[in-house]
Order: C-alpha cells, then sequence, then structure tokens
C-alpha cells in the first residue's frame, strides 16, 4: 500500500499512475476538497474564475502532454486590443501596447478540469479528505501515519510542500538535517498571494478596444487580465492583489479594488456580478510561516528533494521539489510523473528480489 499526501496536481497524478499499474494507494487530504493549489470557483451565472493556478506556456510540455492523454483543450489567453499601465495611485492609468510575446494558455473549463478529471479516473474511495497528518513513523519496513485516523503503509509519498511537512509532521525516525533545514527555507508556490476575480454580464473592455490587461504599481490590484471562457460565453476579470491587503477585511478589499477599477476602466466596471477572492496566506494547509524571508521560488527543485528515504520508501513530492518548472503546474506533472516511474520500479525490483 502506497500512502500520498495531499491531493492536489501532484498527488492526484500520482495515484493516477499507480491505479494504471494496479498498485494499492490511498490519499490523504487535509482540505476538505481536492485540488490543493489549483481552485476553480463559480461566480453568478457559472463563470469559472481562478483562485489558484490559472497559466502555462509552450515551454510546459509535462502539462500539454498530460492534457493530450487526457484529452482536454486548452486555449490562449485573450490580449487583444490595449492594456493598461497605473504608474501611481495620482496618475490615471495609460493605455499601453505590449510587444509580441509568446501566448499564455489556459485549461478549457478552468484549471480544477485537470483535477476532476484525475480525480474520477481513480478509485473514489481511496481518497480522504479531512485527514491532516501529524505523525509518520516507520518501523521493520512499516509506516504508521496519525490523522484524524490511523493508516499504515509500505511507502508513503509527500506530495505537499516542504514547508508544511517539515512544520507540521512529526517523522520519526528523523530525516537527514541538511533536508529539514532546506525544506524550512522553501518557498512555497503561492502562499503569499492574493487572487482577485470579478464576473460581468458583457466584457465591457473589449467593447472599450481593451485587452483586459492592468499592470499598476499602486494597487490594490496589480495585475489583472481578461477572464472570459474559451467560448467567450461567460465574462471576468481575473489577477493578483498587492500582498499587504490580507490586512484588510474582505468588505475592506472589495472596496477598494471597486475604487480602482472605476478609476482604471470606467463606471462599467463597477456593474460587476460577483467579487471572488482568495488570501492564499490565510490557508491553513498552504501557508506556513518561515524562520527568514524568503524570496519566490527560494530553494525549488532543489537536488536533495530527489532523495528516497527509509530504503527507498518514502519519496518527496509537490511542485517544489520537480526537476523542471519548480512551483508551477508544470513541475507537479513532472515530479508525480517521476515519483511513480521510480515507485513501480522499486516494486517490481522487490518482487524480482
Amino acid at each position: 500500500m502506497v500512502i500520498i499526501i495531499g491531493a492536489g496536481l501532484s498527488g492526484l497524478l500520482t495515484a493516477y499512475r499507480l491505479h494504471q499499474e494496479n498498485i494499492p494507494y490511498t490519499i490523504l487530504e487535509a482540505r476538505n476538497r481536492i485540488g490543493g493549489r489549483i481552485n476553480t470557483v463559480q461566480a453568478e451565472e457559472n463563470t469559472a474564475i481562478e483562485m489558484g493556478a490559472t497559466w502555462f506556456g509552450s515551454q510546459h510540455q509535462n502539462l500539454i502532454n498530460l492534457l493530450k492523454e487526457l484529452d482536454i483543450e486548452s486555449f490562449e489567453q485573450f490580449t487583444k486590443g490595449k492594456s493598461l499601465y497605473q504608474a501611481n495611485s495620482n496618475s490615471p492609468a495609460q493605455p499601453i501596447d505590449i510587444p509580441p510575446q509568446a501566448p499564455s494558455y489556459r485549461i478549457c473549463g478552468g484549471s480544477s478540469h485537470l483535477i476532476h478529471t484525475l480525480f474520477n479516473l481513480i478509485n473514489h474511495n481511496n481518497v480522504f479528505l479531512n485527514q491532516a497528518v501529524t505523525e509518520i513513523s516507520y518501523d521493520k519496513n512499516r509506516f504508521i501515519i496519525k490523522a484524524n485516523n490511523v493508516f499504515t503503509a509500505d511507502q508513503v509519498v509527500l506530495a505537499i510542500p516542504p514547508k508544511l511537512w517539515v512544520n507540521k509532521i512529526e517523522i520519526s525516525p528523523s530525516l537527514p538535517n541538511e533536508l529539514i533545514s532546506v525544506a524550512k527555507d522553501t518557498h512555497t508556490w503561492m502562499e503569499e498571494s492574493i487572487k482577485v476575480g470579478l464576473s460581468y454580464k458583457s466584457p465591457f473592455w473589449v467593447e472599450n478596444g481593451l485587452s483586459g490587461t492592468l499592470f499598476s504599481n499602486s494597487g490594490p490590484i496589480v495585475e489583472f487580465y481578461d477572464h472570459c471562457n474559451h467560448e467567450r460565453s461567460r465574462y471576468a476579470l481575473c489577477g493578483f492583489m498587492n500582498p499587504a491587503y490580507s490586512q484588510l477585511s474582505k468588505s475592506e478589499r472589495e472596496k477598494a479594488v471597486l475604487n480602482q477599477i472605476k478609476n482604471v476602466f470606467g463606471e462599467k466596471a463597477s456593474e460587476y456580478l460577483e467579487y471572488k477572492e482568495c488570501i492564499w496566506s490565510e490557508e491553513l494547509f498552504t501557508y506556513d510561516s518561515s524562520e527568514s524571508q524568503l524570496i519566490p521560488h527560494q530553494n525549488n527543485g532543489h537536488p536533495i528533494f530527489r532523495i528516497s528515504h527509509f530504503d527507498h520508501k518514502l519519496y518527496i513530492s509537490s511542485t517544489e521539489a520537480a526537476l523542471q518548472f519548480p512551483g508551477y503546474m508544470d513541475g507537479a506533472v513532472q515530479v508525480a510523473n517521476s515519483i511513480a516511474k521510480r515507485i513501480i520500479r522499486q516494486l517490481k525490483e522487490d518482487i524480482i528480489t
């Protein structure tokens, strides 16, 4: 039995690869939902808004190949028209032309379409929600995992950010000191981010010759993009808010956003259907404080994460541990494929010997 801790993209894909080989597995997820840092929410009129992972590029071949394998379509991020740049709070937003660049892409139906597709390809009875793991002990070739319930396993995959398992799970015997030190200083993707989205009845920005893209030095929104669906039948704007606004209440943030977008896009921007936000620093199973200030992607992809432990029975996963594009969806796919291959190979070698 392989226990996978975390039902994000890397955890679910690892489970799917094991499922394909008829290898028993169980997923333990601390949240009351699957997906981890991929979370597509539904606003009014079934408008999908991404509160987590959203974009990928043509260089992200691990993710692209997985989407092809699962027959999931993607579409190019809308960028037609003038973009807007706001230098400071005292100056109006200026229309600008962004030089041609490599396009970004989004997943049709939302990023969670990938999550739910993987979930539907595995045994739902093997996925346990609301199971925050607190202890992992290894003795006599067996693991005992304590969460709300107690589980046993032959192998364990840590498919959650390193800073979470190193700070929140008591592992015995203890892992190497160097690994513990690196894990504590590994930046968790999205941990300080605030995602904001607003749905609309019509794409008023397109009607005004705008792409929906906004870059602002003043905030509260620092980046905003057209967030319509691929059929362009549902309309929204979505992007990032300055993390400092996490100190305000939701109503205060919404009011600040409304004031900004009215000044930037005009009065039409105030006719939104619904406001959505996610303060990732308030997500208990994503964020954990650091002893020192971490820079974005610090220690992501560190080679120490590719070392297995306890006689090749404990593996470190999550996008932060990926060899390629750590911190991105592509990294989560790469590390899941790699870990699954290693487990499958190890089990086959055990059978032979």
